[in-house]
């Protein structure tokens, strides 16, 4: 058991809770991860139990301490970042009054609808950062009032995923400028609660946490909850920030020219400026970080989600033969990667779950153009990959648009586990793609809060040589002449298709 000093981070997911241990030159000396227990009764992927995030917490910080083979006096410090757009209320005594409804919960669909109907939307977009979606718990907040009103009545706080595990941790409520720049209720500008956010959901702002900076530190820990981390009571937490902020962080895109994408279920394209940059047309979001830094980009619901449709169609058990295997996600890779780009003319709009960034279109479904006899699985397959490049080749163009300039792109999640989807997207892109040595960026970018905190980095811009570089992928020119053409379709599809999405909906 080595008692060099260490640092932990852990990244508080939608689906599990991931912890990694590194020392003071961020090398990896252990990694833990732990899935979350169902809610009984409660909508998958929609809302989650507060005390299963405890739990899978205590679960993967042992797991990474363990296979790191630490000794825990040596603990120098830790973070914990948490999932974006979460919600729970809790009463007097904290205890909870709701599962933590998260990002994907879409009950606020209406609530959303009417705001953006009956308001100024672009004037609180300007403010927040915010775009109006009901993934952002000011709709939540809105439809909790006018659906639950004996809860919203009885609640005395409404808080994230992140700050239950947190006040479980210290006893306090606190709610760093990157978890609360995602509720829709901070503004942007002046990093406080925003008056006209907090009248439409019908809030005080007394029963919201108080805002820090993600490099406050807290000394005082639950002695049992430490204990059973195996960390001692008095470990310096940094409260740290979001999971797509530790992602870009753990990303090393911390420079001028450098974006993150990432396609794990959903995916995301984004930049971490040092000033507020928000666009007149709402199509991107701005979130602060702290006084210095917001992350600006878009995220897309359809990533590898949209593959694994795919795979679940043709798994379908009636339509196989008895003794075949079903299909991997990597099986279809394979396949994709037996046909050259373009996909032999054949083209998807994969919004099999609606559309977020950057048109907020929960309307849109997923559309083939241009099946002919001649294309098979091998086809569709790559159009499908070709198609979610697509839309993040449409988030980067509005980060070109707003004034951002990207040179190069580092790329994190499952998608980079295969050579084909990370040359395709740098040929889609037209940018050079860099695949990282640690694919788990956002518990990464939590432990480096905990160098932050602990000095032994003094800013952002000392993190990017601490992430090394596995991979480097290069456009290949005739695919990026292919893929540009393909791209003025697509796009062209898909606003010709406005219209008949809203008609569709309507008939469903």
């Amino acid at each position: 058991m080595t008692s060099s000093p260490w640092f932990l981070g852990i990244d508080l997911g939608t689906g599990s809770c991931k912890s990694v241990v590194i020392d003071d030159r961020a090398r990896i000396l252990g990694q833990g991860a732990s899935g979350y227990e169902s809610r009984a009764g409660a909508t998958p992927r929609a809302e989650q139990d507060p005390e299963a995030l405890v739990t899978a917490m205590l679960h993967s910080v042992r797991a990474a301490i363990r296979e790191a083979g630490v000794s825990p006096a040596a603990c120098q410090g830790f973070s914990l970042g948490g999932a974006y757009h979460s919600l729970m209320a809790v009463d007097h005594s904290g205890a909870p009054l709701t599962g933590v409804m998260t990002w994907v919960d879409d009950r606020a669909t209406r609530q959303a609808q009417h705001v953006r109907q009956a308001h100024a939307t672009g004037e609180l977009y300007q403010q927040t950062g915010c775009p109006v979606h009901s993934m952002y718990p000011l709709y939540k907040l809105i439809w909790l009032r006018e659906e639950q009103p004996h809860i919203f009545d009885q609640a005395a706080r409404f808080i994230s995923a992140k700050e239950y595990v947190t006040m479980r941790l210290t006893g306090a409520y606190l709610i760093d400028y990157g978890i609360a720049a995602g509720t829709g209720l901070l503004d942007t500008h002046d990093l406080r609660w925003n008056a006209g956010a907090l009248a439409l959901a019908g809030l005080a702002p007394d029963r919201l946490s108080p805002l820090y900076s993600p490099d406050t530190v807290i000394r005082e820990l639950n002695p049992e909850l430490a204990a059973q981390m195996g960390i001692p009571k008095n470990s310096a937490l940094v409260l740290g920030s979001a999971d797509a902020v530790n992602s870009s962080l753990g990303a090393g895109s911390v420079l001028p020219g450098q974006a993150t994408c990432m396609i794990g279920t959903s995916g995301a394209f984004r930049v971490i400026t040092k000033q507020p940059v928000l666009d007149p047309q709402a199509r991107s979001w701005c979130y602060a970080i702290d006084q210095g830094h917001w992350l600006v980009g878009g995220a897309i619901n359809n990533g590898g989600l949209a593959l694994s449709w795919l795979r679940d169609l043709v798994n379908q058990a009636p339509l196989k033969a008895p003794a075949a295997e079903a299909l991997s996600y990597q099986d279809l890779v394979d396949l994709a990667a037996q046909v050259t780009a373009g996909s032999g003319g054949l083209l998807c709009l994969p919004f099999f779950a609606g559309e977020r960034s950057p048109y907020w279109n929960m309307n849109a479904r997923g559309v083939f153009l241009g099946l002919a006899l001649h294309h098979d699985l091998r086809h569709v397959s790559r159009a499908v990959l070709e198609g979610v490049a697509f839309r993040l080749r449409s988030l980067q163009d509005v980060l070109l648009e707003i004034g951002e300039s990207i040179d190069q792109v580092r790329a994190s999640g499952g998608f980079t586990r295969s050579w084909l989807w990370p040359q395709m997207l740098a040929s889609v892109l037209d940018r050079p793609l860099s695949v990282l040595a640690w694919g788990e960026t956002s518990s990464l970018g939590s432990a480096f809060w905990a160098l932050l905190g602990a000095g032994v980095i003094a800013r952002f811009e000392d993190l990017h040589p601490l992430v090394p570089v596995a991979q480097l992928f290069q456009p290949d020119p005739a695919d990026a002449r292919k893929y540009k053409a393909m791209y003025r379709i697509y796009m062209d599809l898909y606003f010709q298709l406005g219209e008949i999405f809203e008609r569709m909906a309507g008939l469903n």
